[in-house]
């Protein structure tokens, strides 16, 4: 774990927190190298139900530039430091667990890449957002790519992408990038993740399953889809959700299959 990235677990909420404000929360390929074990800590813990990411005053204000005449300084380098960041990237997005990003301040380069590996981005209204390998000579990941255009579609995508500028939260939230503005966003991912919590674990993971399905280009059901169905109306949970709506209460899922 590096020491600039905390992982907090309160019950079913893990808060991913980049702590790094003297550089406005920029990852060094160390930060970078240690997200996807942090990850695999979340998956290993069936406790979790939600994660919440933030920085401290900004989100991110991307990978930390100042590494680039160094461990980039030749293009072994920089494939080396580019598959670093698709690993953090790849590791959000793969979790298998709900996702918000609760964003603040500069959500720029790698820390927009990391919010849109988030199911849900939350931010401020003063927060500021861009993806500026145009001003780079980088060409960004494919895979990224598909992230940016399945949350503003490939207008908007050119648009960022081509032009390097920052857009504002409103603008943000206009295009799609954003979900919801929020005073607090922390708050809101907060109290976002708490619902989730309390929503039947089988419906919350095949809705992300199925979602992620859809977005990568899966037009028809599967077998593994139909699977999906299946460990749903077996389970406890089902039986409990019915059970709590015909007696008009508040479901007790436990997760139980």
């Amino acid at each position: 774990m590096s020491e600039h990235l905390r992982l907090e677990v309160d019950g079913p909420l893990a808060v991913l927190t980049i702590d790094r404000p003297a550089k406005r929360n920029a990852m060094s390929f160390e930060m970078w190298s240690a997200v996807p074990p942090v990850l695999d800590k979340i998956a290993a813990d069936p406790g979790v139900r939600a994660l919440v990411v933030r920085g401290t005053d900004h989100f991110s204000a991307g990978a930390d530039i100042g590494e680039f005449a160094t461990l980039r300084a030749d293009a072994d380098g920089a494939r080396r430091y580019s598959g670093a960041v698709h690993a953090a990237e790849r590791a959000i997005a793969g979790v298998g667990r709900p996702t918000i990003a609760a964003i603040t301040g500069s959500c720029v380069g790698g820390g927009c890449e990391l919010a849109l590996a988030c199911d849900i981005r939350v931010a401020a209204p003063g927060a500021r957002f861009g993806i500026t390998p145009a001003k780079l000579g980088i060409v960004y990941h494919f895979t990224s790519t598909r992230q940016l255009v399945g949350a503003v579609g490939p207008a908007w995508a050119k648009q960022i992408l081509f032009t390097g500028e920052i857009i504002d939260a409103p603008t943000a939230l206009r295009i799609g990038l954003v979900n919801e503005l929020a005073d607090d966003p922390v708050a809101r991912a907060f109290a976002l993740a708490g619902t989730i919590a309390r929503r039947a674990e089988v419906s919350v993971r095949g809705a992300k399953e199925i979602v992620n399905r859809i977005a990568d280009g899966q037009v028809t059901e599967d077998d593994a889809v139909r699977a999906l169905y299946i460990e749903s109306v077996t389970g406890a949970d089902y039986t409990e959700g019915v059970r709590a709506f015909l007696e008009k209460r508040a479901p007790r899922f436990t997760g139980g299959h």
